[in-house]
């Protein structure tokens, strides 16, 4: 009889054990995927073209006069 409710227990407290670890793993935010684009004229699947990089534009600031810095709004 002992043995009855040991195993009803130590089964019990297994279930619960898994089902606590099996929620426990970190769930990640799902990535967007890009659609493909199929060729017009064979209807497979293209490569997509990848833009050429554009060189960075030169920063260009806008230095406040004294003036303008002590002006109220």
């Amino acid at each position: 009889m002992a043995n009855l409710m040991k195993e009803l227990v130590s089964g019990a407290v297994e279930s619960v054990l898994k089902e606590i670890l099996k929620k426990a793993g970190g769930s990640t935010t799902t990535k967007r995927q890009k659609r493909q684009t199929r060729s017009a004229t064979t209807g497979r699947f293209k490569k997509a073209a990848v833009a050429k990089a554009k060189p960075a534009k030169k920063q260009v600031s806008r230095r406040k006069t004294a003036a303008s810095r002590s002006r109220i709004r």
